[in-house]
């Protein structure tokens, strides 16, 4: 059977990265060629195969996700990101300080990568929590909660912008309807779940924390920041722009209103890679040649983005070359016929196989990665909204964050949790984030 053979390429996976501490993508690579072989497929078509799915997954993502990282760090380094933190804390006021951690964290992460998100806020939030003398993880729920969903849900993200392209889904409508389902999967996985997490392990809301490891990190004075308003329109800008274009063309469609020039303009300027150079461009002089900063300085900034992301850029190709090889080698025509004439949801399919494949192996990139090579031939056997089954990809992939995520020890080392308190927290939290995420999915499917 098919499905025996990935599910003993996915135990290799896990074997070799867990228990041979071998790099990912090396491990992505071995194991798409072993289940190539597994499968049966033709020898001279297993290279080609392979080929075409790193090719093809970075075609697409590695320009916007490229950008989106220079962006990013433009606006840390500039302080832009302090500079919205600290204001919004300062006018939330200390009563509603988690509410003010998790408008700060959501604006923050749409421009930044979940790890940076961290390394960025949690310094910040360690300073709040210490002057108004709260717990950090008190604060540390709604910051992660934030991140989490912006890591998720949102383009210029890994995950939603490489499920975007393999599922043909416009990319301007999964980042329109990712804001509706993230917010409140924030709120509820944030704020309101910090209550229930009190009670489930309250020694954890007694921790001090630890962020040496950190190193000395970059802080200015809040009057060298750049403005707030600048700050959050450079951070926003790309959301904006493809906003915009997708909002503009819905109401084209609806209307049914000729195509014209002013249309293919709206699009082009929508469209997510033309978004995200207007939206880097725009950075480099608010963040950069507004503020007195040499070219040389900026470029320096955005050469050391790139080199910060060049593995995962490899990562995201060999979960690319995986998925290739599910389809080519039958297995996704395989489910298809499977779940030929169930009344499955194709997105119940996607999150669940998301979920799977996220726990079994603990990258959520490669997990939603490897699950469009499963579900996609199903797609073709129902109508149904992509954007939609992109998001819920993107939720199922959410999921469970334990010992095999990076993320899960990136939580419990900079709070200083034992495992029971980092699994009663960052992992039932990651796991509420994704059931929400799934539910807001499916509410949303019965409107649009």
């Amino acid at each position: 059977m098919p499905l025996f053979t990935v599910a003993i390429g996915i135990l290799v996976l896990l074997i070799l990265i867990m228990g041979l501490k071998l790099n990912t993508f090396i491990s992505l690579l071995i194991v798409a060629f072993g289940v190539a072989l597994g499968l049966g497929m033709p020898l001279d078509e297993v290279v080609s195969s392979i080929e075409a799915g790193l090719g093809g997954t970075l075609g697409h993502i590695a320009l916007i996700f490229g950008l989106g990282a220079m962006l990013g760090k433009l606006i840390a380094d500039a302080g832009g990101a302090q500079r919205i933190a600290m204001t919004l804390i300062n006018k939330f006021g200390e009563k509603n300080i988690q509410w003010a951690v998790v408008v700060a964290s959501f604006i923050v992460g749409i421009a930044l990568f979940f790890e940076v998100g961290v390394v960025l806020l949690i310094p910040i939030v360690f300073t709040i929590a210490k002057q108004l003398k709260v717990s950090i993880v008190y604060l540390g729920i709604p910051m992660a909660a934030a991140l989490l969903a912006t890591h998720g849900f949102l383009p210029p993200h890994p995950g939603p912008t490489a499920i975007a392209g393999e599922y043909g889904a416009d990319i301007g409508m999964v980042l329109l309807y990712g804001i509706i389902i993230a917010i409140p999967t924030v709120i509820i996985a944030g704020p309101l779940f910090t209550k229930l997490a009190r009670k489930i392990v309250p020694d954890a809301f007694n921790k001090t924390g630890n962020i040496d490891s950190l190193g000395e990190q970059k802080t200015f004075k809040l009057e060298e920041t750049p403005g707030f308003g600048i700050s959050v329109l450079t951070s926003m800008f790309p959301v904006i722009l493809m906003s915009i274009a997708t909002i503009i063309s819905m109401i084209q469609k609806s209307a049914e209103i000729k195509d014209s020039t002013f249309f293919e303009v709206v699009r082009f300027l929508g469209n997510a890679s033309t978004a995200m150079l207007i939206s880097l461009l725009f950075a480099v002089y608010t963040m950069g040649l507004a503020r007195k900063i040499a070219i040389k300085e900026i470029m320096n900034t955005c050469s050391t983005a790139i080199a910060h992301i060049g593995m995962m850029l490899l990562i995201i190709g060999g979960g690319g070359a995986f998925k290739q090889v599910l389809i080519n080698g039958g297995v996704g025509d395989y489910v298809a016929e499977l779940f030929k004439g169930t009344a499955i949801s194709p997105i119940l399919l996607a999150w669940v196989v998301a979920a799977i494949l996220r726990i079994s192996l603990g990258s959520a990139t490669v997990a939603a990665l490897s699950t469009a090579g499963l579900v996609i031939p199903v797609l073709g056997q129902y109508d149904v909204n992509l954007a939609l089954v992109v998001l819920a990809t993107g939720a199922g992939s959410s999921i469970c964050s334990h010992v095999n995520d990076a993320g899960f020890w990136m939580i419990k080392e900079y709070f200083g949790l034992s495992m029971k308190e980092t699994f009663g927290t960052w992992t039932l939290l990651s796991t509420i984030a994704s059931v929400c995420g799934l539910g807001f999915v499916l509410l949303l499917s019965l409107f649009v």
